[in-house]
């Protein structure tokens, strides 16, 4: 017997905004077990179970499994770079860089699906879009970069190649390659939702990414949960949970039904959250230069999300730029009405005979 459940999720801004709040706030829980746990392991824990959680809810939807070769080599590859790629990027990255830098840099990732975007489904960035996407990564190096920045503006500081060098090293290679994937797996859903649905098939993905990452951390890691407390359970259960299976299965279904470029823009919220709660639960504070990213990155989404809008508000402000717009090719050419031209004369110019 199947659940008469509806087959759409209201897509209000709070859904909307939803993956990302859980995202951020995962990110936080994350940080604070990695002392009591390993990273792999808790890359594995996050994706396998919560994989099992959305099929449950997608048999109680009564989604269809996915059928034939296609579907499932899709799901494959969709599992190998979203889920074992970008969990295990990520971390790994986490135990080398903090959370704040951490998701800074893997929020750059709507750089590369605007691109990939736009050149597989033909989806316009545009003036406005440009503009707030480039706005979006000023805002997010502000919030994570802020401290070394400073550091490096400072008229007494020497800028040498040694601390350009150890800006960008350390665990910032993994976060930007965890960006990446969950880049092309978020353009990757497009081509998994021809042959297989969205809910089931992101269900799939991460039981058969998370696999690897056990494997793995069997092979290479050792104590994975013998020092975790009560506490530290509780924050593993909330990043499987609501930072994996709900994040994903809202981000995921959203993804496979509307323009990837707007949607993905959100993801500039993530560290937003991340620093806000971990303001509230690892005190930490944020300086004013991370402020002013914070600002800097509402307004990428609003110009991002609103550009088609605010494209046509400026084609309706300044028309005459649009309609006196002459072609190259037309200065060049003799007019074709000159015997048709007229002047207006004044009666005070007229000629008296």
């Amino acid at each position: 017997m199947q659940l008469k459940l509806t087959e759409s999720i209201p897509t209000s801004p709070v859904i909307l905004i939803a993956p990302f709040f859980l995202w951020g706030t995962a990110m936080v829980a994350m940080k604070g077990i990695l002392p009591q746990t390993t990273p792999l392991f808790m890359a594995g824990v996050r994706l396998v179970p919560a994989g099992v959680l959305i099929l449950v809810v997608a048999a109680l939807w009564g989604k269809p499994q996915p059928k034939g070769w296609a579907a499932w080599l899709w799901i494959t590859l969709f599992a190998l770079v979203d889920a074992a790629l970008f969990q295990g990027f990520l971390a790994e990255g986490l135990v080398r860089t903090g959370a704040g830098l951490g998701s800074v840099m893997i929020d750059s990732q709507p750089l590369a699906v605007a691109l990939l975007s736009s050149w597989l489904f033909g989806e316009k960035i545009g003036l406005w879009g440009g503009l707030g996407l480039g706005l979006g990564v000023l805002g997010i190096s502000a919030i994570g970069l802020s401290d070394e920045l400073f550091y490096l503006l400072q008229p007494s500081t020497t800028i040498n190649l040694g601390d350009l060098l150890e800006l960008f090293q350390s665990g910032k290679c993994l976060m930007l390659l965890a960006a990446l994937s969950m880049a092309v797996g978020t353009v990757t859903i497009r081509f998994v939702c021809r042959h297989a649905d969205p809910v089931t098939a992101t269900g799939w993905h991460m039981i058969l990414g998370g696999l690897p990452l056990f494997a793995l951390s069997a092979g290479v890691e050792s104590q994975q949960w013998e020092n975790l407390d009560s506490s530290g359970w509780m924050a593993l259960a909330y990043a499987t949970v609501f930072g994996s299976a709900i994040a994903y299965g809202l981000f995921f279904y959203f993804a496979s039904t509307g323009n990837l470029t707007s949607f993905s823009s959100l993801t500039f919220l993530t560290p937003v959250f991340a620093l806000l709660f971990g303001s509230l639960f690892l005190s930490e504070t944020l300086s004013p230069l991370q402020w002013m990213g914070v600002g800097l990155t509402l307004i990428s989404i609003y110009l991002i999300n609103q550009r088609e809008m605010l494209s046509e508000t400026s084609n309706d402000i300044f028309p005459i730029l649009k309609e006196t717009s002459i072609e190259p090719d037309r200065l060049l050419e003799p007019s074709d009405d000159l015997t048709s031209l007229t002047m207006p004369v004044r009666k005070s110019e007229e000629i008296v005979p």
